[in-house]
């Protein structure tokens, strides 16, 4: 599903990722962790194409991600508030995104409907322009907004970050819920070593841009990279 190539990304000569070979399978759901600084999100950024790589290449259903937007119909990705537009309401956005993704505003609705637990009576109707939400809710809406049309790659930066814990158990059941249509592929990267092991069949740790750890996840992984990262 996706490939990493020898891929290098270096700022001013200072290399701060560095990723020979990986290889995410499809409907995989795939963890990535470490330090503030690690890569994880220069990591997103490349598979994106926010960014350009200095070496090597991503690929995504054989799709150069550098060289060709076709893999942008079948991605979904959300890293932080600056992918919102602060001008719209929350309403008014997952419409804009929903015709983007070929869905009428009724498919829309009836996504809103299923996850209107997670947003917790604090984002639709309250005729809030997105800019005056808190960085919380900002994170509700762009998580949610990466569902619209059903994408096959779905790419979550710190989804956990700014969550109040009854939120961030309500994202980790649409997290495993997503995990088990095998259709799609699911990245988190986060701080949080539990959170991340709870809804990841694999973990992958960066250290300075480069893979230290690759892990299929077990009863074991959470106490091998608490240890890990305590040294």
């Amino acid at each position: 599903m996706i490939q990493v190539h020898n891929l290098k990304k270096a700022y001013n000569g200072t290399v701060v990722l560095n990723i020979e070979h990986l290889e995410i399978k499809k409907g995989e759901s795939f963890g990535l962790v470490g330090n503030n600084g690690a890569g994880k999100t220069t990591f997103f950024s490349l598979l994106l194409d926010l960014i350009q790589p200095s070496a090597g290449y991503i690929t995504t259903n054989n799709i150069k991600v550098h060289e060709s937007e076709a893999w942008k119909p079948f991605t979904a990705a959300f890293l932080d508030e600056s992918f919102l537009i602060g001008y719209l309401t929350p309403q008014e956005y997952f419409y804009f995104i929903g015709e983007l993704r070929g869905c009428n505003k009724a498919d829309v609705d009836a996504l809103l409907a299923q996850h209107e637990d997670f947003f917790n009576g604090e984002i639709l109707g309250k005729k809030k322009y997105l800019r005056d939400l808190s960085k919380g809710n900002q994170k509700k809406v762009g998580i949610i907004a990466t569902l619209i049309g059903n994408p096959e790659v779905i790419i979550l930066d710190e989804p956990f970050a700014n969550l109040d814990p009854t939120t961030q158990i309500r994202l980790k059941k649409i997290i495993k819920d997503l995990a088990e249509n095998k259709e799609v592929t699911i990245l988190v990267s986060s701080h949080d070593l539990m959170h991340t092991t709870e809804v990841s069949d694999r973990i992958v740790a960066l250290n300075k841009g480069q893979v230290v750890k690759d892990i299929q996840t077990s009863a074991e992984t959470l106490k091998e990279l608490e240890e890990f990262f305590a040294v």
